[in-house]
């Protein structure tokens, strides 16, 4: 069985105004909202159950999404009192998860294959599968590197690039069964404890469509991107 746990608690304060009224994953795209398409995104891509990790205005969620049946995939709720981080809320519900999961944040917009990156982290069995992004950031200064108080190179404008986590993961019980239960616990902590001891991180590098809804330009541009954007996240 495949099953996600779908990240939609946090109070979306850098996407204000839109997030003034709604929790992030009902700000509309079209005539639904961002926590609808995911769903129907992972009911088309197999998966039979999403647990949705609720916090901020999470009963406006639960009336919206329901039980998951009209997308043909069956949906449950954990809440948290006090914000637990990104993986603090999956730690304080792992007995009622499966050996191995996707955990995915309730703003991310993309035609990845959720169950790819599931199979591949089921395949393998690293502690943590990491959906990764290659993202070029152009600065719009030059830029000096010095030694000792003396320039000793210039590069006019130059642009970076970055492998940055998409916000999708797939992820075993076992992994987070070292952690208190109830204890915040980030996704950077998470990578920090991993990379500390040892174990096994892999990337599922991508290429396509992704965009985090995280700031009002980010979804000024996922809405002008919408026409085109519906077809290319459910394939139709």
């Amino acid at each position: 069985m495949r099953h996600a746990v779908l990240l939609a608690g946090g109070k979306g304060t850098r996407l204000r105004p839109y997030t003034a009224s709604l929790p992030k994953p009902l700000v509309p795209l079209g005539e639904e909202s961002i926590v609808e398409l995911v769903l129907q995104q992972l009911a088309r891509h197999g998966f039979e159950r999403a647990t949705l990790a609720i916090g901020h205005l999470g009963h406006l969620i639960q009336a919206v999404v329901g039980d998951g049946s009209q997308w043909g995939i069956t949906v449950d709720y954990v809440s948290e009192d006090e914000p637990l981080g990104t993986m603090g809320p999956v730690v304080a519900n792992l007995e009622r998860l499966p050996d191995e999961f996707l955990v995915l944040n309730g703003d991310v917009l993309t035609d990845l294959d959720y169950a790819a990156v599931l199979d591949r982290h089921r395949e393998r069995r690293p502690a943590l599968t990491i959906a990764t992004y290659r993202r070029r950031v152009p600065i719009d200064f030059g830029v000096l590197e010095t030694d000792d108080g003396r320039v000793v190179a210039f590069r006019e404008k130059p642009t970076l690039d970055y492998t940055v986590s998409m916000g999708v993961y797939g992820i075993s019980r076992s992994t987070l069964s070292a952690f208190t239960p109830g204890q915040p616990l980030g996704f950077d902590g998470l990578v920090l404890h991993l990379l500390e001891t040892g174990a096994p991180i892999h990337a599922y590098p991508y290429d396509g469509y992704w965009l985090d809804i995280g700031r009002p330009e980010d979804y000024e541009q996922a809405n002008a991107d919408y026409p085109r954007l519906r077809r290319v996240l459910l394939g139709r």
